[in-house]
């Protein structure tokens, strides 16, 4: 008896020891966030400044800061393993994209998006073909009939093997009946307009918000965005659909994710200050300068877009290899 005593009383106390743990852990989901919470962001470009602008729309509404920490390379890769290595507690968030899916699925991550907890999509954007304002070429129907009737094959700037926008490029030319007469050159990120107005390269596919500048300077031409709807900031420029590319229709989510684990409590408090964010006069003004559309989406919802898109990812990275 005195054992099954000894017993219960070493029993009492486990209880008691794991209370006084469990209470300081929900209290502190209750208070988060006590301390600053970093983002870290995958890409340059576009991607860098709404990102920025995002934490610090967030770092107001939480009562914290919100440090966005600019982790590139490996398309996303680097960023993605980081996050993922951290605690889940919703002190580190990534900043991702459709980019954690093709990154899986050509086999640079060993892991997919189901390490990840949704919180939120922000933003949309839909990559846009820009030429040269000199090249001649007035619409998409113009530049694939001089590539068609051409001798030299069209020199497409592509801003890393597997990204986001070298598979649009891809999806977009072999809609067109043109995969064969394009050669990839190259370039680093953000450096579209560049390669393009130095003559390095024919076309380039990137954001709109790179080229928007030099269309207004009379240097590029945008000939068609990839979605399936028109730009709003660019409205006078077709859908490549529209242009002739069959139904093509590839755009680009943004939003929100922590590392799987993180308690729901945590990531409720997070999509909160991101629905805020997406509601502020400071977002949808730079959303009308950098060409990107506010698209507000709940961790529910995300969680099974981001999903769909994985498979369609899946499937049209295989029918490009």
């Amino acid at each position: 008896m005195r054992s099954f005593g000894v017993a219960t009383s070493w029993l009492a106390a486990s209880v008691a020891a794991a209370a006084l743990i469990a209470v300081p852990t929900a209290k502190a989901q209750e208070d988060f966030p006590t301390k600053p919470v970093e983002m870290t962001i995958l890409f340059g470009g576009t991607a860098q400044t709404i990102g920025q602008l995002l934490a610090d729309l967030m770092s107001k509404e939480l009562g914290q800061p919100v440090v966005p920490v600019s982790r590139t390379g490996g398309g996303g890769a680097i960023g993605y393993s980081h996050v993922h290595s951290t605690r889940p507690d919703g002190y580190n968030i990534v900043w991702n994209s459709n980019s954690i899916s093709s990154g899986y699925h050509q086999g640079n991550l060993p892991f997919n998006y189901e390490a990840f907890e949704p919180i939120a999509r922000v933003t949309v954007e839909v990559p846009a073909l820009a030429v040269r304002a000199d090249s001649g070429w007035e619409s998409l129907s113009d530049m694939v009939e001089a590539v068609k009737s051409g001798e030299t094959k069209l020199k497409m700037g592509a801003s890393g093997q597997g990204s986001f926008t070298d598979l649009t490029a891809k999806a977009l030319f072999q809609e067109l009946g043109i995969e064969d007469k394009v050669v990839y050159v190259p370039y680093g990120d953000g450096k579209a307009p560049v390669e393009l107005l130095a003559g390095r390269v024919d076309a380039a596919i990137q954001w709109p918000g790179q080229f928007i500048p030099h269309v207004q300077s009379g240097d590029l031409k945008m000939l068609c965005v990839t979605g399936s709807e028109r730009v709003e900031v660019i409205d006078d420029v077709p859908t490549c659909a529209e242009a002739g590319a069959g139904d093509l229709d590839i755009t680009m989510w943004r939003g929100l994710a922590a590392p799987e684990g993180t308690p729901q409590e945590v990531v409720e408090k997070l999509q909160e200050a991101a629905r805020k964010a997406a509601e502020s006069d400071q977002l949808k003004d730079a959303s009308g300068k950098l060409g990107f559309e506010i698209s507000f989406m709940d961790a529910q919802e995300f969680g099974e877009l981001i999903a769909k898109d994985d498979e369609v990812i899946a499937e049209l990275l295989k029918s490009g290899n």
